[in-house]
């Protein structure tokens, strides 16, 4: 629902800051639902991971700096769009730097979707494989074709991706969107029966070389700020004040979830927990059925959320090359091909999920997250109303501050982990 907003809103006229273009039906709880679809993906299979390289104490720690500060990211937004009265994420870039501000938000927006596509079809990739194994109970050295996740992601995209995504409408499948949570939420919430309760002190503060992708994963997990504004518009009775109340709400659920998904994972496995955090169940045994249920309707949810989530980075896309077009079908067809194509070359080279967690986490992340909703702010709100040296302006220039900071320290250290050569050690599953 929230990435069906965000692309009808794409092309919306800004609202005038009194009235709106119409009168929008959700109610207060149903938009905290939507949110959190919104907040949820599958950075939630990558928590135990970093919780693993931190330790609990230093991962609760950062989970709620980066929760409460997401929640400030909102307000900034929630007050630009209240002072200009747009509630679309590109056009509050258009309005505070021009054409420059509206190409660098739909560049972060779309850089977010290629990443968050990317770890949907990595899982499709690392747990196809382990499914058919289970089916046909087939030796995993075997070294048939239909055992290897490159071939079967190419497959998959070329049989049901990319069909799905050439459709025009995809409503019917946004559903799908919701249950995709459901399961990511459901099998990490499976390590319950697994967990083991003798956290040792060791176990509450670590620090090593993959601690540099905690922040960025966490980024990555938290991104919902493009369709904050499109929930605002179909707010019944919005407020701004209504509005942080869900998006608060949202956010802490999102937090508390995340919490626990991550901390049952990590007493699960300890420090042998991978990336991807379903894949590592298969050291517990492969053939388990209610793992093997979750793993298909896992499966299931990313494949048939992939056309959705590429329907308004296709739009988007059209729009930065093609403005005021009509619709083609062969500009249709070429961009999702095309699309499509790249990403499977990103996720076949990719040695793990981790880097399409880090990357995207240090890069579209903080931008979405820290930067963009401070600089806008500063830039949208007049200075008669707050001066340029008035307490929340500083307090903006700070946060945007504290993005930049992130993102680099976060690049630093992945690339340095990455010539040191550890994150290959991870196995590319």
């Amino acid at each position: 629902f929230a990435l069906s907003c965000t692309t009808c809103m794409k092309n919306q006229a800004p609202l005038n800051s009194g009235s709106q273009l119409f009168e929008g039906k959700t109610s207060f709880g149903m938009s905290v639902f939507n949110l959190g679809n919104a907040i949820m993906g599958s950075g939630i299979l990558g928590l135990a991971y970093a919780m693993a390289n931190t330790g609990i104490l230093l991962f609760l720690f950062l989970l709620t700096a980066v929760a409460g500060l997401s929640c400030y990211s909102i307000h900034l937004l929630l007050k630009s769009s209240g002072v200009v009265g747009i509630r679309s994420y590109e056009q509050l870039g258009f309005r505070a730097f021009g054409i420059t501000g509206k190409m660098a938000a739909g560049i972060a927006i779309t850089l977010q979707n290629i990443g968050a596509m990317s770890s949907y079809l990595y899982i499709v990739k690392s747990e196809f494989p382990l499914v058919l194994q289970a089916f046909l109970k087939a030796d995993t050295n075997s070294g048939e074709w239909y055992l290897n996740g490159n071939y079967l992601v190419v497959l998959v995209s070329l049989s049901l991706i990319l069909p799905l995504a050439l459709m025009k409408q995809l409503v019917f499948l946004l559903l799908i969107f919701c249950i995709f949570h459901f399961n990511c939420a459901f099998c990490s919430f499976l390590t319950l029966a697994h967990a083991h309760s003798n956290a040792t002190a060791n176990h509450m503060f670590t620090v090593n070389t993959h601690t540099a992708y905690t922040i960025p994963i966490l980024a990555f997990a938290f991104v919902c700020h493009p369709e904050v504004l499109p929930i605002y518009t179909e707010l019944r009775n919005p407020t701004q004040r209504k509005m942080q109340h869900i998006s608060n709400i949202s956010i802490l659920i999102m937090y508390t979830m995340y919490f626990l998904a991550a901390l049952f994972g990590y007493l699960t496995f300890y420090t042998n927990v991978e990336a991807e955090l379903l894949h590592t169940y298969s050291r517990i045994d492969p053939y388990d059925t209610l793992i093997l249920c979750v793993r298909l309707a896992v499966l299931t949810a990313v494949t048939l959320t992939v056309p959705i989530v590429l329907f308004p980075v296709r739009r988007a896309i059209q729009e930065m090359i093609f403005p005021n077009k009509t619709f083609n079908w062969i500009r249709h067809v070429a961009i999702a091909v095309v699309l499509l194509t790249f990403i499977n070359m990103l996720v076949i080279f990719a040695p793990n999920i981790l880097g399409i967690f880090g990357i995207i986490g240090a890069t579209s992340a903080p931008c979405l997250i820290f930067i963009f909703p401070a600089v806008f702010y500063i830039r949208i709100v007049p200075k008669d109303k707050e001066p340029m040296r008035s307490t929340p302006k500083i307090f903006a220039a700070c946060f945007a501050g504290l993005g930049v900071l992130f993102m680099i320290m976060s690049l630093s250290f992945i690339i340095i982990d990455w010539t040191t050569g550890s994150s290959s050690a991870l196995g590319g599953h």
